[in-house]
């Protein structure tokens, strides 16, 4: 299996997802259920984390299909264009969903405010995926565009949108402070991400005893704004090069440790039994082999991050 069968393996999954995360999300205000809001508002967050891999790995499949008979490019680079706008937007709603089961802790419910703001990006998210499916069905099935007589040059060409990945990697390869920029706000989020969830999950091991485990809990809006940052700057770099990490092993290697330590946060957010750990406790067993975990998780993505250069000959 190569990245362009995986691709096709998972291509579905964010748009389905979201659908389905965007109904349960819906459904609970019909039925004034709070466990039912926070089901969508995770779903929303797995998919947002699942996009990840899928934008990555339809760059390769791009590359692996582009020149065969009957595909057209200009399809190809509109259907890029558009994925990377969804993408987008979905990585927002996936942000401002977490911040929701985030508040659910804090708080009790999500505020008003974030609510408006789930509806209405992952609205628009699931419009502009269903518009980079449909683009994407074109490449290899004619029979199923629009419009019979439309050449592949203008239908491409209609629905670019303002977001184009040729632009952003211009963008990023010809103006010289933008990698060494990058490099730098990388390494700073890095920091805060992997600083906030080390003093938490150290915690659940036995440490910092003294500390309630919610008096920590409330550091992880932090974490999760490092990753951010990280994901901005890594798609900016991967944008920019993409021939670098598709065909380096050790970027699948970091992007798989990253995924998995991804959903771990959900855990430290949804469920009950580390937010019973308080000063003086010891965290239950669970809590402390899902700790350990995502501190190995860290490791591994900063441990092939660094070895980006070294392992696989891309760079």
């Amino acid at each position: 299996m190569n990245l362009a069968h995986l691709h096709l393996l998972l291509n579905h999954f964010p748009s389905l997802g979201f659908g389905g995360g965007i109904g349960l999300f819906l459904l609970s205000f019909f039925l004034k259920n709070d466990i039912l809001k926070q089901l969508g508002l995770g779903v929303l967050f797995v998919m947002a984390l699942v996009a990840i891999p899928v934008y990555q790995t339809g760059v390769a499949a791009a590359e692996m299909i582009s020149g065969l008979p009957g595909v057209s490019t200009a399809l190809i680079t509109a259907h890029q264009d558009a994925a990377l706008l969804a993408f987008v937007f979905m990585e927002i709603t996936g942000a401002v969903a977490w911040l929701g089961l985030w508040q659910f802790r804090r708080i009790s419910r999500p505020t008003s405010g974030n609510v408006s703001a789930v509806l209405i990006f992952s609205l628009v998210t699931l419009g502009l995926m269903l518009r980079a499916s449909n683009l994407g069905g074109d490449i290899r099935h004619p029979e199923i565009r629009f419009d019979q007589e439309t050449t592949p040059t203008a239908t491409a060409g209609s629905g670019t949108g303002w977001l184009k990945s040729a632009s952003v990697k211009s963008f990023v390869i010809d103006e010289p402070w933008v990698w060494p920029a990058c490099e730098t706000v990388h390494f700073i989020g890095l920091c805060l991400s992997f600083g906030v969830l080390l003093m938490a999950n150290l915690r659940m091991l036995g440490m910092m005893k003294n500390v309630a485990f919610a008096a920590l809990h409330r550091l992880l809006p932090w974490g999760i704004l490092g990753f951010g940052i990280n994901l901005i700057t890594g798609m900016l770099f991967f944008i920019g090069a993409p021939e670098q990490y598709t065909r380096n092993v050790a970027f699948h290697w970091k992007m798989s440790f990253m995924m998995v330590a991804g959903v771990n946060v959900l855990y430290f957010t949804v469920f009950d039994e580390a937010w019973a750990v308080r000063p003086g406790d010891d965290a239950p067993l669970t809590a402390k082999v899902m700790a350990a975990s995502t501190i190995f998780l860290w490791v591994g993505v900063i441990y092939f991050g660094r070895m980006l250069p070294y392992i696989g000959n891309a760079f």
